[in-house]
């Protein structure tokens, strides 16, 4: 996937300052995620699919700023490593965020970009798992 794809929904945030804790960044986005998907589950509820674009475009882009945190990349315009090129991605990410991508305001994307940020979760547990545990055999 082309990285100018997903620069407009970064432009969205107001991204952390990348800090020596890298856990502590993704942790806070983690946070700022949940609040974003209570209002978005309130807004579908409610059938009201107008009012979830701009839900939708930040929880997008914290999704893709977490998948760049969770390989150990900054996020910029001029980053020369494309989504395809990550270590831990989730399974079929380029058919899925490009499905998001397209339709931001079905509810369908709303449930893909939830299983994203989960299995991202997921991937970043087991990375630290296996760091911590090379770190103390060496």
């Amino acid at each position: 996937m082309d990285n100018q794809l997903i620069i407009p929904f970064l432009e969205e945030l107001e991204l952390e300052a990348l800090d020596e804790n890298v856990d502590q960044t993704i942790s806070n986005l983690l946070l700022d995620w949940e609040k974003i998907k209570i209002e978005l589950e309130t807004l579908y509820r409610n059938r009201d699919q107008k009012s979830t674009v701009q839900g939708m475009k930040k929880g997008i882009g914290l999704f893709i700023q977490f998948l760049y945190l969770s390989n150990n990349r900054r996020i910029n315009s001029k980053e020369s490593i494309s989504i395809n090129q990550l270590e831990i991605t989730p399974v079929n990410l380029d058919e899925r965020l490009a499905y998001i991508l397209s339709r931001p305001n079905l509810f369908h994307s709303y449930r893909q970009l939830s299983e994203l940020m989960t299995e991202q979760a997921k991937q970043y547990a087991k990375k630290n798992i296996v760091k911590k545990r090379l770190s103390q055999k060496g």
